[in-house]
């Protein structure tokens, strides 16, 4: 691998202008393509210890072998020029962004002689005009389908429309009047041309002016007595209120702007596209990028606008709503470079509040679902799944595929309420009926690393030898012993008794070491036991300095994340729902005789436990369901919360021992204080 150092031009042949610079590998390949407002002091960040730059910019130039550049005028022909080279090359180091789909469009074929409207998906082609993306094909249909009465163009296809006008008969849509009929002359090309124009300009959102001048025409018909076609008018208008309904309204000023919306995790982020034009959602889109460089949320966001907006008939807003601005000067300089493209003045901003900051919340919503929809589709894909286990076991040297991974998170708020989960994936795929939770009970306060020991020494004791396990005990154990240290798993019979292939835990260095200790007391060392520690997912290996660094797009990185994430989801439900439990508990709960209708009694007359303790055993025993024994037992318990469990309900006033059923029992040793006392 060669250093950077090798590909660095002679000193002072870099020009400090603003330009483009491009990285060649060995066969003359561009594998990536940069923008700078100084190509000096951009170049030459590629040119320092590799150790310094990100990972994947680390591997970009150790696979250069040469870096040429072309100076422009301003920042804005830089941008236009990546872009076109972008598209040109398609370099393998730069981010990528993917539709999540293909979108059908409503296509208008304004190349041909009679011009028609289909359905289009794939490559835009030229001389094709194109509204939308939708979200569905019929949607397109049924909107063409209202609008057809009123504009009555071709939708046919070239070999419907040779047959017809060899025949001299239209199609049923000639009939009907929902086409003008010009395969057999009915019209001439250029009367079917102004109707496909006269549709085109509809769609385009200039709606208002084909309503005013309906309800004219009708009006007009009308004042003449010619009701016939006033009714027809009246029918178009109809329609054209129809097609309009459909799109829904959802900003009240006529608003023309692209709301973007953005979901995204370690690996790959979703993008949703709402394009609104005169207040109403007349298409969408999505795009799925993979995280393959070092750019942060701004930097990925002025990375989409410039492929949305880089095509030769790119529509450019007036507006473009997004969740964050891209860096400052990267801003000035793609706000430029979009009025150059609209023509007029165009705003890229972040709404603050109204129906602007909804719309945006309601678009990344639909961008999370994307994301989700999107890993779902991968991790059931059987291919890439078997992608993920051999490259696991290639990058982590396992003597087979892990078809059994179980994956362990720590969970915890302060020192309260500490838990942790276990879970489980099967070829690939995660198998809830395999979960386990565990409330850690012998550590301390917040201490990860002696929680994941104890976690994983409680799950994998019963799979231990017997000699192993007393050890790891600390002596002889007995039966009550090891039950207890493994209640949570169950038993071993069933799927739960396999061997995993590889443990995951949640975390770096000092957790895997833990984990590994463990198996090994339990002698269970040939057990693989790998971390993933979150924030540069780097994969530790047991008593390794360095970690293991898996390629972004690698299947089996995707596959290691996706089962860390759900640990942590099961950790966390665990951990909120314990301290949900612990926060509704009541001093009523474990006192015996007092089940929940009678406690809900209790509090209706009393309304909270204080004003109980401080009322008469007369005042509770009238409570209805309530005696007085039961009373005397509720009182006792509350003054002194012991006594509800360690001794028998006691008849304060004789001094008597009660049963559960009200009965009489052996009177107690010594005889408790008065009813007053216990009171004070």
């Amino acid at each position: 691998m060669p250093e950077p150092s090798t590909l660095r031009p002679a000193p002072g042949a870099i020009p400090t202008d603003p330009g483009v610079y491009r990285f060649r590998d060995a066969d003359r390949r561009v594998i990536y393509v940069g923008k700078a407002k100084n190509l000096r002091a951009r170049l030459t960040s590629y040119f320092q210890d590799p150790a310094g730059l990100h990972q994947r910019t680390r591997a970009m130039v150790a696979s250069a072998r040469s870096v040429d550049w072309v100076v422009v005028a301003t920042e804005v022909e830089a941008l236009q020029l990546e872009y076109a080279w972008i598209k040109e090359f398609d370099p393998r180091f730069n981010v990528r962004y993917r539709d999540d789909k293909s979108y059908p469009y409503l296509a208008v074929t304004l190349g041909e002689e009679f011009p028609r409207a289909l359905v289009m998906r794939g490559e835009k082609r030229p001389g094709v005009r194109y509204f939308g993306p939708y979200a569905h094909a019929w949607a397109i249909r049924e909107t063409v389908d209202q609008l057809l009465r009123v504009f009555p163009m071709r939708t046919c296809s070239r070999g419907v429309f040779r047959r017809a006008a060899a025949s001299g008969r239209p199609c049923l849509l000639g009939y009907i009047d929902k086409c003008a009929a010009p395969c057999v002359g009915t019209v001439t090309p250029e009367e079917h041309r102004a109707i496909v124009e006269d549709f085109c300009e509809f769609m385009s959102g200039n709606a208002a002016a084909f309503l005013r001048q309906r309800r004219e025409q009708m009006a007009a018909a009308a004042e003449e007595l010619d009701y016939e076609r006033a009714a027809r008018l009246r029918d178009d208008l109809f329609a054209l209120q129809r097609a309009l309904e459909r799109n829904a309204v959802v900003l009240p000023d006529g608003t023309d702007a692209d709301i973007v919306g953005m979901a995204l995790d370690e690996l790959e982020a979703s993008f949703r596209v709402f394009h609104v034009r005169d207040g109403r959602v007349r298409g969408e889109r999505g795009f799925i990028v993979e995280r393959v460089d070092d750019a942060d949320e701004a930097g990925l966001v002025g990375a989409l606008l410039e492929q949305l907006y880089g095509e030769d008939d790119a529509d450019v807003p007036r507006a473009v709503l997004v969740p964050v601005l891209p860096p400052g000067p990267d801003l000035a300089v793609l706000t430029d470079w979009l009025e150059q493209r609209r023509g007029t003045r165009v705003r890229v901003g972040v709404p603050q509040r109204g129906d602007k900051r909804a719309l945006l919340e309601t678009v990344s919503r639909n961008a999370e679902q994307s994301l989700a929809t999107h890993k779902l589709r991968r991790s059931g894909d059987l291919t890439a799944r078997s992608q993920a286990l051999t490259e696991l076991t290639e990058y982590l040297d396992l003597p087979t595929a892990p078809l059994r991974i179980e994956c362990f998170d720590v969970s915890n708020l302060g020192a309260d309420d500490v838990v942790a989960s276990m879970v489980v994936f099967e070829d690939g795929m995660p198998r809830p009926s395999e979960y386990r939770r565990f409330a850690i009970r012998g550590v301390e306060g917040q201490h990860d690393v002696a929680a994941i020991a104890e976690v994983v020494g409680r799950r994998f004791r019963r799979l231990a030898p017997a000699a192993a396990v007393e050890v790891a005990v600390d002596g002889p154990a007995d039966a009550a012993d090891r039950a207890s240290a493994t209640d949570e798993p169950g038993p071993t019979s069933g799927r739960f008794a396999y061997r995993p292939g590889l443990v995951v835990i949640d975390g770096g260095a000092p957790q895997v070491d833990a984990a590994a200790a463990q198996l090994a007391e339990l002698g269970l060392a040939d057990i693989a036991v790998v971390g993933l520690a979150k924030r540069l997912e780097e994969v530790w290996l047991p008593g390794e300095e360095e970690p293991v660094i898996l390629p972004r797009t690698s299947q089996g990185l995707y596959l290691l994340q996706r089962v860390r994430d759900e640990a942590h989801r099961t950790a966390l439900r665990y951990q909120r729902q314990k301290r949900t439990t612990r926060m509704t508990t009541s001093a009523l709960d474990d006192i015996p005789g007092l089940g929940p209708a009678r406690r809900k009694a209790l509090l209706a007359r009393f309304g909270s436990v204080k004003r109980i303790r401080r009322a008469s055993v007369d005042e509770l025993a009238s409570v209805p369901g309530f005696g007085p024994a039961l009373a005397e037992r509720v009182l006792a318990a509350l003054l002194d919360p012991a006594a509800a469990v360690a001794a028998p309900a006691v008849n304060l006033t004789t001094g008597e021992v009660m049963g559960d059923d009200g009965g009489m029992a052996a009177p107690p040793d010594p005889t408790p204080a008065p009813h007053e006392e216990l009171r004070r």
